[in-house]
């Protein structure tokens, strides 16, 4: 099995996400979810290539091979399992255990992290609500639904939040909206489309359409 460096691994891991919801994943599209630079990305897609991680069509982009997948899904697994061991085991808060998996998921040794998806109990998700692939790659997506989707007046649970920032999980955490919280929505507003959500016996409130559309339901 090859090898790969940090930022080889940190490459497979965007394409990985981007191509989740673009398909094809364009030098400009890798360049701003990295915050690099165009000529730094075709450089790296030059590596990765030769490493048969990527298919490569001129002026169409570019997407994982079918060992690229593999490889991403194995760092994303490492990265949710330490998540999950962080938020759970250590208690660190949601909005910090991000940082911190992003330098331990480049630990590659696989015994370790067999050992350590054993001790947590084989999880299935992560804090944000992620799903965590198996020791063999299988990954469960589970039916979702984007709560600006959600129909008025219909109870829903969340089950996973798309931006893993501080400033966004903060602000969840302000508003008492974590993975499992079960809420409707009771009006929405069309001058801003912003909405008022209700959680059981609690008052009503406000939030935004920008942080709405980061929050993903599951119904009951």
């Amino acid at each position: 099995m090859l090898n790969y460096s940090v930022s080889e691994e940190n490459y497979i891991k965007a394409i990985y996400r981007l191509q989740e919801q673009e398909g094809m994943v364009t030098t400009n599209e890798l360049a701003a979810e990295l915050k690099t630079k165009p000529a730094s990305v075709t450089d790296m897609m030059k590596k990765l290539k030769t490493k048969k991680m990527i298919h490569y069509q001129p002026y169409q982009g570019f997407r994982l091979t079918t060992e690229g997948n593999k490889v991403a899904l194995g760092i994303v697994r490492r990265h949710r399992l330490w998540e999950y061991f962080l938020a759970e085991k250590l208690k660190f808060t949601w909005d910090e255990v991000h940082e911190v998996a992003e330098d331990l998921e480049h630990v590659t040794n696989t015994k370790l992290i067999n050992k350590l998806d054993e001790y947590l109990g084989f999880p299935r998700v992560d804090p944000h609500g992620d799903p965590i692939p198996d020791a063999n790659g299988k990954i469960e997506i589970s039916k979702k639904i984007c709560l600006t989707d959600l129909p008025v007046n219909q109870l829903a649970v969340v089950s996973s939040v798309s931006d893993h920032s501080s400033k966004i999980l903060e602000l969840l955490e302000h508003k008492k909206i974590a993975i499992g919280t079960k809420l409707e929505i009771k009006k929405r507003f069309e001058f801003d489309e912003s909405m008022e959500v209700k959680i059981g016996r609690h008052p009503a409130f406000t939030i935004s359409k920008q942080l709405a559309e980061n929050i993903f339901m599951k119904y009951e």
